[in-house]
């Protein structure tokens, strides 16, 4: 009970003087600067999306004519909790597009792999590998379509991540 109590009195002195730090900080000029800096960073931090490198890179490679390959293209308007899943199944059949062209030395070979490696960093290792929820679709159970189509649907579903 004692240790309790303690814990709380040190945590309103705490209060007290974080507050009074505040308060004083706010009343000069140089504060109010660096607190209105840091919420504008921190305002610009979260409303950056972690997908805007891929999307680049998608514009990049639709026009492709030396992309020749079916791939299983998931829905775009997939429930929420199966978006995960989505993101993976479209990022693994990008590393589909790249195999095709190293095979085929194409023209958007770099573009391609960008694509990779920016949605390995971005989904991770564990959710690449991860399983699918039972009511969502596996990669393999979607319609095979054209490179174009893929790449519209691509960028359909990173466009609805980022809003």
């Amino acid at each position: 009970q004692k240790t309790h109590l303690e814990s709380v009195c040190l945590q309103y002195q705490l209060y007290l003087l974080l507050n009074s730090l505040f308060f004083s900080l706010l009343k000069n000029e140089m504060g109010l600067i660096i607190f209105f800096l840091c919420a504008y960073v921190l305002k610009t931090a979260a409303g950056h999306c972690k997908w805007a490198e891929v999307l680049k890179d998608l514009e990049r490679i639709k026009t492709s004519k030396d992309i020749d390959v079916s791939l299983y293209t998931a829905n775009t308007d997939e429930d929420n909790e199966c978006q995960e899943p989505v993101m993976r199944c479209f990022f693994l059949e990008t590393k589909v597009i790249l195999q095709e062209c190293l095979l085929k030395n194409c023209s958007k070979t770099q573009d391609v792999l960008n694509i990779w490696k920016n949605g390995y960093a971005s989904l991770g290792n564990n959710k690449l590998n991860s399983s699918t929820p039972a009511k969502c679709k596996e990669c393999e159970e979607y319609e095979e379509k054209n490179f174009t189509e893929f790449v519209k649907s691509f960028v359909k579903v990173i466009q609805k991540e980022c809003k």
